[in-house]
């Protein structure tokens, strides 16, 4: 069988000035490149004048060039209309509208097989409606934005469309799948396939060496988050439960790792916190780090703690796992499809501050086999996602063959 081509539709996806946007998108879309041809299009909100905006919010929609080449796979990001507050129903009509202009050239080149959506809205509606103006297949990953989509009637309504307009859904999580389902969709469209975790580039370093380099105490307790500087995210619950913790701990030490996303950036208001309690020599913000210099920090800590509001699939607590690191994590989400035994992690109720409390004492306290975390992230590597994903391409392409 030839090698499917497929365009994958997705506005998050990393650029030149947002290199830590859809990080999560491009992983798995680049490993699929190994068995498929490729191209992106990921459409980048803009209106006019929106320039004017950044003398007063600097890093306010930074706009990348049209078209960059990322290990090879071409990447467009055409403008699509967008004004803030203002008719954002028409978002899914407008993406589809600029990626069509794109989308036409390429069939003109290569005949176009799949278009691969993520998100359901706005992206996967604008799939849905290339896919139907251009006689091609379409398959939409639900990423987790859908649980919040789907309380606005209006979204819920267009969600709807696009999953019935759709060849195929790929969820990160079994929970998405039941939440599409009790919505209305069906449930025969939809395959789960987790993200998974590249072993190599984030693996167990000494937590010895590790401490030394980001100059931490041998015998101090260490905390860590990493993820975009958002209220979701929830570090300011973490925060929270510093003041408790450094009467057991006194040397507890909390390493914030991320910065601004698309989502925005709280690191004032977390700054303020951290000052507010008088815990700021405790705390210390590494900033935004690339994924390859991720291993140090998650490798140097005694837990990873995610206090999430949201998360379709997290995909940094496998690659917390993968440095030997356990994860407490709040229970929504995939979050408990991932931390599935007490031997990997603890998940604890969302906004619960004394359960989290409890279970960051009771896990800084426990002694963890660390090798054992390592081996199930390893059994969670990209490699056994790859043969599922490219099963739903050629069931689509060939379905009589499968």
């Amino acid at each position: 069988m030839k090698r499917p081509r497929i365009v994958v539709l997705s506005s998050l996806f990393p650029n030149s000035v947002r290199k830590q946007s859809g990080l999560f998108v491009r992983e798995r879309m680049f490993r699929v490149a190994e068995y498929a041809d490729i191209e992106v299009i990921s459409p980048v909100p803009w209106f006019p004048g929106q320039g004017l905006i950044r003398f007063f919010k600097p890093n306010y929609r930074p706009m990348p060039e049209k078209k960059e080449v990322q290990q090879g796979i071409t990447v467009h990001f055409p403008r699509f209309l967008s004004i803030p507050k203002f008719f954002r129903k028409l978002d899914g009509a407008m993406m589809a509208r600029a990626a069509y202009k794109v989308l036409k050239k390429l069939e003109q080149q290569h005949k176009i097989d799949i278009i691969d959506s993520h998100f359901t809205y706005p992206d996967g509606l604008a799939a849905t409606k290339l896919a139907k103006r251009m006689n091609k297949k379409v398959t939409i990953t639900l990423r987790g934005t859908e649980l919040t989509h789907s309380k606005d009637p209006d979204k819920l309504k267009l969600m709807l469309q696009a999953w019935q307009d759709a060849d195929h859904m790929i969820c990160v999580a079994d929970s998405l799948k039941q939440l599409a389902v009790s919505l209305g969709a069906d449930g025969n469209k939809f395959t789960v396939v987790g993200n998974g975790v590249d072993t190599h580039k984030f693996s167990a370093m000494s937590p010895h060496k590790a401490r030394q380099f980001l100059a931490i105490e041998e015998d101090a307790k260490v905390l860590i988050t990493v993820g975009g500087l958002v209220k979701r995210k929830g570090f300011h619950r973490v925060i929270e439960c510093l003041p408790e913790l450094l009467k057991i701990y006194p040397n507890l030490v909390y390493l914030i790792v991320g910065g601004a996303s698309a989502e925005g950036n709280i690191e004032a208001e977390l700054r303020a916190q951290v000052k507010r309690l008088g815990v700021e020599s405790q705390v210390k913000f590494l900033g935004s780090l690339p994924p390859d210099k991720l291993s140090n920090p998650l490798s140097s800590a005694d837990l990873f703690v995610l206090s999430t509001a949201n998360e379709g699939w997290a995909n940094v607590i496998l690659e917390s796992m993968a440095c030997g690191t356990p994860v407490i994590a709040s229970d929504v989400g995939g979050n408990s499809e991932v931390i599935n035994s007490d031997d990997v992690g603890e998940i604890v109720p969302f906004d619960d501050h004394l359960a989290l409390l409890t279970s960051l004492k009771k896990g800084l306290n426990k002694e963890w086999d660390r090798q054992a975390i390592v081996e199930y992230a390893q059994q969670n590597h990209w490699d056994t996602r790859m043969a599922k994903i490219m099963d739903i391409y050629n069931n689509l392409l060939s379905p009589k063959e499968h």
